[in-house]
């Protein structure tokens, strides 16, 4: 019996996240790397000073006598980035799909805003670690199902918990708007596509359940309602809605939706064809978390490069947009959110628009801005060094990162496959 207790513990251990690591005390000074800062400008020869996890200065090296820093590094060569952005993540709440015990993204029941996707938050996932090697240093971690799915939370992904984890708590409460239409069959012998005879019953659902949350926070009951509670913030912009949906209609009747309940701050989630409303939503101040761009076209007729282009179509229609990577296998897939900017880049967007649409657009999206997504003095010092284009599958090898200032691990299960794999064929 002792030795099957000694096996789990060990292989318990085993599967542990990296140890996370301590605050930083000592001063940094990074020199000489290709500065990509985040807010469309680059550096071609450029420092940062780094003091008690902020950014104290950044600018050009170029003739430049630095102060005397407790660890200099020379990047020459290199490229800096900022820490990548996973907005409408389900990281650290599902381990192993086909293991219920490890799955805690959902909740039962369809009108569910006090659910917090935060204390399910598991700050030891294995596929944590397996993100941060491709620079992906902060995720929005989101809940799933039911009509209202819950509150989401921003976290740092270096973490004992989720208590040290979080940077911004309740950030947004999820909304999944009801579809104008339905597919019949299967995927294998599909029959078509058919109106949703119950969409205006659904649509009065949620306004209903709206009103009544209202109507709650007005009167300051003596009864404690949590389910009501939970929606307090958003017509004050403390929290913001994010409405997960991709039809045309449906990002139309989303939009009025806010505009009659003043919702302060709205975000749509997926917005397959909401470059087809980009006015609308600009002139709503409504921005987009994009769809997976790794993906095919929803129908059979369209462009099959579409979700290559969606992101351009938007931001060149001055909407604020995002990438999210939400759908089959969205917690291994996090760690390709880079590459799906450089695929946009690669149909039309300029590279360092590309680059911010997962570092400082999502910052904006989020509410994070003020300390993230940018290099900039007085910002937090959560960046990377790769040895290459960080949007390019082939040449992305990161090399160092830091969060808040704090020299992270980037040692995975897959590292760890590698070396051992490595040595083994080696020595034949």
């Amino acid at each position: 019996m002792k030795k099957y207790i000694f096996l789990l513990l060990a292989s318990t251990f085993a599967l542990a996240q990296q140890t996370p690591s301590s605050k930083q005390t000592k001063t940094i000074f990074i020199s000489g790397a290709r500065t990509h800062t985040g807010n469309g400008t680059v550096i071609e020869n450029g420092y940062i000073s780094i003091k008690d996890g902020k950014i104290v200065d950044i600018g050009d090296a170029t003739n430049l006598k630095p102060e005397k820093h407790d660890i200099m590094i020379d990047a020459t060569g290199k490229e800096i980035y900022p820490g990548f952005i996973a907005p409408n993540a389900t990281l650290g709440l599902v381990e192993i799909d086909a293991v219920k015990a490890s799955d805690d993204e959902s909740e039962m029941g369809q009108m569910n805003p006090h659910i917090r996707s935060l204390i399910a938050y598991n700050a030891e996932s294995q596929l944590i670690e397996a993100a941060r090697p491709s620079g992906v240093l902060l995720a929005q971690i989101a809940p799933r199902g039911g009509r209202i799915s819950g509150t989401s939370s921003v976290v740092q992904l270096d973490a004992w918990n989720w208590e040290d984890a979080v940077i911004k708590e309740n950030d947004g409460v999820h909304l999944n708007w009801p579809r104008s239409y339905s597919r019949a069959g299967w995927w294998a012998e599909p029959g078509g596509i058919e109106p949703n005879k119950n969409y205006d019953k659904q649509k009065t659902e949620i306004q209903d359940f709206f009103d009544n949350a209202s109507a709650y926070l007005i009167a300051n009951s003596a009864v404690r309602d949590i389910t009501y509670e939970a929606m307090k913030g958003l017509t004050t912009g403390e929290k913001q809605l994010f409405i997960h949906v991709d039809g045309e209609k449906e990002i139309v009747d989303a939009v009025l939706f806010k505009k009659k309940n003043n919702i302060q701050k709205m975000t749509i989630v997926g917005g397959y064809y909401a470059f087809k409303n980009a006015d609308l939503l600009k002139a709503n101040n409504v921005s987009v978390l994009l769809k997976r761009v790794h993906d095919l076209p929803l129908l059979e007729d369209e462009d099959v490069n579409l979700p290559f282009k969606n992101a351009k179509l938007l931001t060149d229609a001055g909407v604020l947009v995002g990438l999210q990577n939400q759908g089959d296998m969205e917690r291994m897939q996090v760690r390709n959110l880079p590459f799906y900017a450089g695929t946009c880049a690669a149909w039309g967007m300029d590279k360092e628009a590309a680059l911010q649409l997962i570092t400082s657009n999502t910052a904006k999206i989020l509410g994070i801005d003020t300390n993230y997504g940018t290099l900039e003095a007085g910002k937090s010092a959560t960046l990377f060094i790769s040895e290459g284009d960080a949007l390019d599958m082939r040449t992305n090898k990161v090399t160092s990162a830091y969060i808040d200032g704090r020299l992270i691990s980037l040692e995975s299960h897959q590292t760890e496959l590698y070396e051992r794999y490595k040595e083994k064929f080696e020595n034949k």
